[in-house]
């Protein structure tokens, strides 16, 4: 008796003690243990291992006992190169050193014992009717021609076998059909960056992109693996955040500390605000850069009061501005019984955010507000002020629309210092 028979090991144990693809694959390259999915949907950036996690996860089906398999690409061109002959492909990861084979004139490939994958086009959506799966993987699906329709007729093909479930793999986009997936209680998520799988890259590559990407909305999608949204009809855009965006400020003319205090305290407050904002320049030629957020969730007064004023010593700012509706003379307190000696100027809004945002968003869009470096949960917020996808109360964008607009749009003032 084997080794491995003696330690009561299956076949499928004994392929994954031989090939090692469990011990040294990510959490996130291994399909949930939860078995009320069916569907599996790994986001990653660009070679992050995503591609991999597929390949492997249709040998373990073939294993198991799947016969018919469905692998969808956004063209068969790349269904032949990435999902069959990539690197990270099927017909060059090992099976108990067996490999499938491919029939390119009938568009499948031939597992040693007796499974079939075949090869479909996103760009042909009917072709996937009729043919019926134990499984399918589907690759790029944020690339595909038309998602939704395409998706359709895979799942109404899963009718083999116990489970057929679906596994899709792709580098995110904001699309609505991903936005609908991800919403399906049978759905479940594994997302991944590029760095997660930078020992199997080439050197320097990943330095290369964060150097050409890094900070950009581009980036966060193809390298972080994120949704990055830009929202019709919102104030604020990506794009003129990105162009604008700086890696170190000028010397700068003032600094202000930004506060949009929450109205209440406790489990259901909103978050608090704290922007730190500069100025460079004078008139019509000043430009705004903004330099931290330090924005905090439901934080008591005496905590994003006390984080305001270190804020305020650390960035050597010349005053803490404070919006004041909710609070009124209790905000400048609490500041005060920090330290008593920081100046504070409130602010009282009379108008809606949106029309406060309105100009400084004209500014963002004529580039004369620059973000030195990434603020990931500010532009997501600024970006989605507006459009359809809004939600909460978006106080790290007030916090910015006040300090922007009082350093570029009021009159000038002049720079007095509390000694």
């Amino acid at each position: 008796m084997s080794s491995h028979a003696k330690l009561g090991l299956g076949p499928v144990e004994i392929d994954n003690v031989l090939r090692g693809w469990k011990a040294q694959a990510r959490s996130d390259q291994i399909a949930p243990d939860d078995p009320n999915w069916s569907i599996w949907m790994v986001l990653g950036g660009r070679g992050s291992g995503k591609t991999r996690a597929g390949a492997e996860w249709v040998l373990e089906q073939v294993r198991r006992g799947a016969v018919r398999i469905a692998l969808v690409a956004p063209t068969l061109h790349d269904a032949r190169e990435v999902m069959l002959g990539g690197d990270s492909g099927l017909l060059n990861a090992d099976f108990r050193n067996e490999r499938p084979r491919y029939e390119p004139t009938r568009r499948r490939v031939l597992f040693p014992n007796g499974a079939i994958g075949y090869l479909f086009s996103a760009y042909d959506p009917d072709s996937l009717r009729g043919p019926q799966f134990d499984c399918a993987w589907g690759d790029e699906f944020c690339a595909w021609a038309d998602p939704d329709a395409v998706l359709s007729n895979l799942r109404l093909g899963l009718r083999l076998g116990t489970r057929p479930r679906l596994c899709l793999t792709s580098t995110p986009r904001p699309i609505a059909a991903l936005d609908r997936l991800l919403a399906d209680p049978a759905t479940r998520l594994s997302k991944a960056r590029t760095h997660d799988n930078a020992d199997n890259l080439a050197p320097g590559f990943i330095a290369a992109m964060e150097a050409t990407y890094g900070g950009s909305s581009l980036g966060r999608q193809e390298l972080d693996g994120e949704i990055v949204r830009d929202h019709p009809g919102a104030i604020f855009q990506r794009a003129d955040i990105d162009t604008a965006r700086v890696t170190d400020a000028p010397l700068l003319d003032r600094i202000i500390i930004a506060l949009d205090p929450p109205a209440t305290s406790g489990r259901n407050a909103d978050a608090c605000g704290i922007i730190v904002v500069g100025r460079c320049g004078e008139g019509r030629k000043a430009e705004g850069y903004v330099l931290y957020d330090g924005s905090l969730s439901r934080a008591r007064p005496e905590v994003w009061a006390a984080r305001t004023v270190d804020l305020f010593h650390a960035y050597d700012a010349d005053c803490i501005l404070a919006e004041t509706n909710q609070g009124g003379e209790m905000v400048e307190a609490v500041i005060h019984q920090i330290d008593p000696d920081v100046p504070v100027q409130r602010r009282h809004a009379r108008r809606s955010k949106s029309t406060r945002a309105m100009p400084v968003g004209l500014l963002y869009a004529r580039g004369r507000v620059h973000h030195v470096g990434r603020f990931d949960a500010l532009e997501d917020e600024l970006c989605a002020f507006g459009g359809p996808h809004q939600n909460g109360s978006p106080d790290r964008m007030d916090a910015l629309v006040w300090a922007v607009a009082d350093l570029l749009l009021r009159q000038s003032q002049p720079n007095l210092r509390f000694l």
